[in-house]
């Protein structure tokens, strides 16, 4: 399909000319500088005809249409010139005059209308070509973290996770990612795997990011935050652009490995209707090796190591965590008669792991990304009264991500394919998400079952338990009697690199049942349609605008990460939004801006989300600008909070939508001597109800004193945020500063968590006998449920951001950000917070794009202090970090290209964004773009 679609692009790339009547020929230059501007936009107002000016800032604009009639003339930060055409081959020179500063670019994301950032009611983030040409980071999807607000997570290598306004996960299910209007998230992981499957470097026109909660216009899943990633039309943007970038990746366990990435664009515009575009981009390289050793219990480091902790359970060690107490192996095989009478007594009651295998052996570190993508534009007017665009993208990868273990994402497919009827006050979309896991897998239930595969757990055990029993009666010590214990259960042991290891791992890792395999399954398809309307050539008095959505999630999992055993599960829910914008006082000083949403999934109650806010330009020239926000966000549960089944081999996951709870039954559960004793029986099997009404508090059993856990099921979780900011110009124009900074507060109301808890084999909680016996008799699992906390839970903080050019042009910037949250973990103990974010973090720009001829830098660096992740795979501190980028690039006008030398993390002091990923080391890359 993508061969048929690629091809079909190039035949018409090279097809069609326009027979022209008028021609137009010009030069635009830069009014302060008188320098020729280059990729500057000419275009017949009203029209989609247009052209681009070349690298000498010249121009030809041919036509059908006859004079008389306007010509706009404009490029990102400049303001637009309008020049009227009086007759054929008419001469144009058009100075642009430069934005005073990035608070006059033009947004949309804030108010779903265009308007400058200076005026935009809430704190608004903006990346435009300017800004991806003078990243020092390796991509611009990287260099989103020099943003003032945002944090990015590295996940590896082709995963990061953007965030904003604290509670950052790689599952980061609070902030949303859209790509031309579509949500780019896995349907079934309800988050964006990053750029894995996004937008092209080459195809991008602006990056918008809206931080905090935006329910109130987007719905339910844009509460920490929305990124709007908006690609270059080709009515507007023609030609062939080709970016070739190639490197090393340097980090301490992997060593130096060379990464490539290509990135190619075609755009043609066929006539005043139809235009086409076809981008394709290609990645490869190595992922970060984790390689995290440290001894782990209950998510937390402790010492020791495998010579050290019988029990040793490593970070990045998989395969350890099947453990248990071998005196109640003795006492099983001293009743079946296994072993001598009595000797169950010479074995001490101490909890042993089985020996694991390390990440480094299971994962594939090989880095791959593809994405193709495609567009048909057409415009039956000829101009942009209505535009109807087919827009098609494929992205196929490979990658490493972390929820509760960690997993190997290996050709893994996602398709989005969206019609959209486009015009000038209004649009309607509808777009379908269809996804493929491929060969992704979980590398813990790898190394189990790879282990499973050589000796079964009773027999390891088993035999250990005779060996440790037979040494000891022999005379040995206790600590010898354990050492010839395991060198006697490790007999038979695959090793990595041998072909019995290589024969095990390919049949676990193609086995979906994670009792004897470890591969997930998944096509889960997500279909969305949504609609907005402008009044504003109706209703001249204010603005109003309304728009509805509506979505079908189709879960398809075949039963390896849902409930869906017998077909898929569909979901769904819909929102339907209104908004009015008024503006107040002498020369629109005063704008109002309220907004109402109302938004009802399937499972839960409807929910209203308002948003009013004020903002007021002060000044002469309006550049002093102050603004204030109130609204109501809201997050719906996440499909996975209601309807997973999963054993995740720490813990059982069951969904709490209703109907998910008994349709999810545990694998046999083994019962200790004691227990098959009271139960009469030697297993049982769980269902997930039991998880939330047969429960214990996990964190009160392991204090010592179990009570019941009381689980309820999980509803949709509220925001209150309040947010206050100003925008302005300060100082005269020799040393003008543009200063940007916000504070804001969060208060949250049935805050989405989960809660572990433990169930016991028999009896029911609260009984004071039997359940307490299960506990006693280690005959009790863990499950975690998804439920809300009654903890009052809040978030604040605020930045600010200065910026200025000194020294005849060199741009400054600098920005802080503090972040903070308030929780009282006594009124919750099983609540796990998981705010992830540094409390301060400060970033610094330098650069100057003409230091001389041709040539620009750009240096970025990042400070910020230490702070706790907490998280399902593990807890630690996160140690401070000061991360320098540096990039230098060149300028060829002769061959339109830009030939840029960067690095990221230039100290190589390695670095940590979580525990148990990679340690990020250095990154360096040359780069060479052509722009046609």
């Amino acid at each position: 399909m993508i061969k048929k679609t690629l091809l079909f692009a190039l035949l018409m790339l090279g097809s069609i000319a326009m027979v022209a009547q008028t021609t137009i020929t010009g030069t635009v230059k830069d009014a302060k500088t008188g320098e020729t501007l280059p990729g500057a936009n000419i275009k017949i107002s009203g029209k989609a005809v247009g052209t681009n000016t070349d690298f000498d800032g010249e121009f030809t604009l041919q036509t059908s249409d006859t004079p008389p009639f306007t010509i706009e003339i404009s490029m990102l930060g400049y303001q637009t010139e309008k020049v009227e055409i009086t007759k054929n081959k008419q001469k144009v020179d058009v100075s642009l005059t430069e934005n005073e500063t990035a608070l006059d670019e033009i947004v949309v994301s804030a108010s779903r209308t265009p308007e400058r950032i200076m005026e935009s009611p809430v704190t608004v983030e903006r990346m435009d070509i300017r800004a991806i040409k003078n990243t020092s980071s390796p991509s611009f999807y990287d260099g989103l973290e020099n943003l003032k607000g945002v944090d990015i997570n590295t996940n590896s290598l082709t995963f990061k996770s953007v965030n904003t306004r604290g509670f950052a996960t790689f599952a980061n299910t609070r902030f949303m990612q859209l790509v031309d209007g579509m949500d780019n998230s896995s349907p079934a992981l309800n988050f964006a795997l990053g750029n894995l499957l996004g937008m092209s470097e080459l195809d991008v026109k602006t990056v918008e990011l809206l931080p905090g909660a935006s329910s109130a216009l987007y719905g339910a899943n844009a509460f920490n935050g929305i990124m709007f990633m908006t690609s270059r039309n080709p009515f507007d943007d023609q030609g062939i652009s080709v970016s070739l970038k190639t490197g090393l990746t340097s980090q301490d366990a992997a060593g130096d490995n060379e990464f490539y990435d290509f990135n190619i664009r075609m755009a043609y515009k066929f006539s005043e209707k139809f235009a086409a575009k076809a981008t394709l981009s290609y990645l490869k390289g190595t992922e970060w090796f984790a390689t995290d050793y440290r001894n782990t219990l209950n998510g937390q480091y402790v010492a020791g190591d495998r010579n050290s902790d019988r029990n040793y359970d490593g970070l990045n060690v998989y395969g350890d965590e099947v453990s248990t107490n071998i005196r109640g192996v003795a006492q099983s095989l001293e009743q079946l008669g296994l072993v001598p009478a009595g000797a169950a007594a010479l074995v001490p009651s101490e909890n042993i792991s089985r020996t694991g295998y390390e990440e480094r052996d299971l994962m594939n570190y090989n880095a791959r990304s593809m994405k193709f993508g495609a567009s048909l534009n057409y415009r039956p007017y000829g101009d942009d009264r209505l535009e109807v665009i087919w827009n098609s993208k494929f992205g196929v990868g490979n990658t490493i991500y972390q929820g509760l273990n960690r997993y190997n994402i290996r050709n893994f497919f996602m398709e989005q394919h969206k019609l959209e009827f486009r015009g000038k006050n209004f649009f309607v979309r509808g777009y379908l998400t269809n996804e493929d896991a491929g060969d992704s897998f979980d590398t813990r239930f790898a190394a189990i079952n790879i282990n499973r595969e050589w000796k079964d757990d009773n027999t390891w055990f088993g035999e250990y338990v005779g060996a440790y029993i037979g040494a000891t009666l022999g005379g040995l010590t206790s600590d010898q009697a354990h050492a010839l214990a395991r060198q006697q259960a490790e007999s038979g042991r695959f090793l990595p690199g041998t072909p019995e290891f290589q024969a095990a791992f390919d049949k676990v890792t193609n086995d979906p049942d994670l009792i004897t395999g470890s591969k997930f399954q998944d096509n889960t398809k997500l279909y969305h349609v949504d609609a907005n309307y402008n009044f504003q050539d109706m209703i001249d008095w204010a603005e109003f605008q309304v728009g509805a959505s509506y979505r079908l999630y189709s879960l398809n999992s075949n039963g390896s990460i849902f409930t869906d055993y017998d077909g898929p599960i569909d979901y769904d829910e819909y929102g339907v939004y209104t908004q009015m914008q008024k503006k107040f006082l002498e020369d629109d000083r005063l704008k109002l801006t309220a907004s109402l949403r109302y938004d009802k999934a399937q499972n839960f109650d409807g929910n209203f989300s308002p948003r009013v806010s004020l903002a007021y330009a002060a000044g002469e020239d309006k550049n002093q600008n102050f603004r204030a926000s109130f609204q109501t966000g809201f997050r719906n549960p996440t499909t996975q909070d209601q309807y997973i089944g999963l054993n995740a081999g720490r813990a059982f996951l069951v969904g709490s939508a209703p109907d998910n709870l008994d349709r999810y039954t545990t694998p046999a559960l083994t019962l200790s001597g004691a227990g098959a004793t009271i139960a009469g029986t030697t297993s049982v099997t769980l269902t997930g109800r039991a998880a939330y009404e047969n429960a214990f508090s996990a964190s009160s059993v392991v204090q010592g004193a179990p009570t019941a856990a009381n689980v309820e099921l999980v509803k949709p979780e509220k925001v209150t945020a309040y947010e206050v900011g100003y925008r302005g110009i300060v100082g005269g124009n020799e040393n003008r500063v543009t200063v940007d900074m916000s504070v804001y507060y969060n208060s949250y109301e049935d805050f989405i968590s989960n809660n572990n808890v433990f169930v016991p084999f028999y009896g029911t909680v609260g009984d004071n006998s039997l359940s307490l016996a299960a506990l006693a008799n280690g005959d009790f699992t863990a499950f975690s449920t998804y439920t809300n906390s009654s903890a009052d839970i809040s978030s604040y903080g605020g930045s600010i951001g200065l910026n200025t050019r000194i020294f005849d042009g060199f741009n400054v910037g600098l920005n802080y950000t503090f972040a903070k949250f308030d929780f009282d973990q006594s009124t919750d103990p099983d609540f796990q917070a998981a705010f992830n974010t540094p409390e301060h973090k400060v970033k610094f720009q330098f650069g100057k794009t003409d230091l001389f001829e041709n040539f620009g830098f750009n240096i970025n660096v990042r400070w910020q202090d230490e702070y706790l992740w907490e998280s399902t795979f593990h807890n630690a501190v996160i140690d401070s970090r000061t991360i320098l980028d540096a990039q230098i690039n060149y300028s060829i006008p002769k061959w339109k290209s830009i030939i840029k030398l960067g690095g990221a993390n230039l100290t190589g002091q390695e670095y940590l964004s979580a525990p148990g990923v990679g340690a990020i080391g250095s990154q360096y890359y040359l780069s060479w773009t052509i722009n046609n």
